[in-house]
């Protein structure tokens, strides 16, 4: 990323922006953590904030930058007991295109066409590659040489020569612009996927094993995620009543919202039906007895309930699906509260 000048900042002051043109500024189009403290420093720096907070806002949504001060006297006060949905709607990116992954414009090394088969095959090797590209210029794709290939020509007896050595038909090349997912029948069938830039040179590839991994960092989370609420949900509710639950409901929902299952409720509405120290007395008087209800007087409650707040705090991070793979700890924590709840369940 790049940081505008705190003049280009101050510069924009009073007015209102689309979210993406303010990305734009700091050349990034994923709003990750550490964009997110990046811009945030930037912002304070030049005395600015937005409104509403740029960090979880709908990814279509206006903000507008103002002083720091008036942000402070404008915004409603803070109340735990009103959780505000972690996810709000248009959060999540709504395509993933190839230039979004940083292998895909990262460039690679290739070589020439006129170069000896054994160059190929030790740029391999030395990088870990399980393919090369065979080009002129990073602009004409001639053929790519894999170690498939290579069998393929020892088993035919062809002379051991770079030409006979490369595949040069049906090669997998994909615009960066190209949406990732109407690549992944190809990628799967060859194992890779080569990347041309808006330039027209070849800019990067995209492997099967880069997207296993991507995946795992990316995917895992949602699902430990959605394993921990249906974890709770079997939990809390086959301990606590509907009066529990509406007691909860009432503080962030219209009457006619009130059903009393634990199903509708918010993650946020967890916290208060367990949290003891919250600011609401009858709240926190009716945390007590929520439980107890839940017949588990050895596990540490004071634990149980800040660990709460940490997923719930990962759950909205998250949210973005950016390229970082969560940082290990908050992993630890996923993990790990999952466990709790297994045991708690069972």
């Amino acid at each position: 990323m790049r940081k505008p000048t705190t003049e280009q900042l101050i510069a924009l002051k009073g007015t209102e922006v689309p979210l993406s043109e303010l990305l734009g500024l700091f050349a990034v189009r994923v709003r990750q953590a550490g964009v997110i403290r990046e811009m945030t420093e930037s912002l304070a720096a030049a005395g600015l904030t937005t409104l509403p907070d740029f960090s979880t806002c709908p990814t279509l949504a206006r903000v507008r930058l103002v002083p720091v001060a008036t942000a402070v006297t404008t915004a409603p006060e803070d109340d735990p007991a009103i959780p505000a949905d972690p996810l709000p709607p248009g959060a999540l990116p709504q395509r993933l295109l190839l230039e979004d992954l940083p292998s895909a414009v990262g460039g690679l090394k290739c070589v020439s066409r006129g170069a000896e088969l054994s160059q190929a095959t030790y740029l391999m090797r030395h990088e870990g590659y399980n393919q090369i590209p065979v080009v002129s210029n990073m602009t004409e794709l001639h053929g790519v040489v894999t170690w498939k290939s290579i069998a393929l020509m020892y088993e035919n007896g062809w002379d051991t020569t770079l030409e006979n050595a490369m595949q040069q038909e049906s090669l997998p090349v994909f615009d960066s612009r190209e949406d990732l997912f109407s690549c992944l029948a190809m990628l799967v069938d060859h194992g890779y996927v080569l990347v041309r830039g808006q330039d027209g040179r070849i800019s990067g590839i995209v492997t099967y094993q880069e997207i296993v991994r991507r995946f795992q960092n990316t995917a895992r989370p949602f699902f430990l995620l959605g394993e921990i609420e249906s974890l709770l949900r079997r939990w809390l509710g086959s301990r606590l009543d509907m009066e529990a639950v509406i007691a909860v409901q009432a503080t962030n929902r219209k009457p006619e919202h009130r059903t009393g299952r634990v199903e509708d409720l918010m993650f946020g509405d967890y916290v208060i039906l367990l949290d003891g120290t919250q600011r609401r007395p009858a709240l926190a008087q009716r945390a007590d007895q929520n439980w107890a209800a839940l017949g588990r007087p050895a596990l540490d409650r004071g634990q149980f309930v800040h660990h709460l707040q940490r997923v719930q705090a990962i759950r909205n991070r998250i949210a973005h699906f950016g390229d970082d793979p969560l940082p290990p700890e908050d992993m630890r924590d996923l993990t790990s509260f999952a466990r709790q709840l297994r045991e708690c369940v069972r």
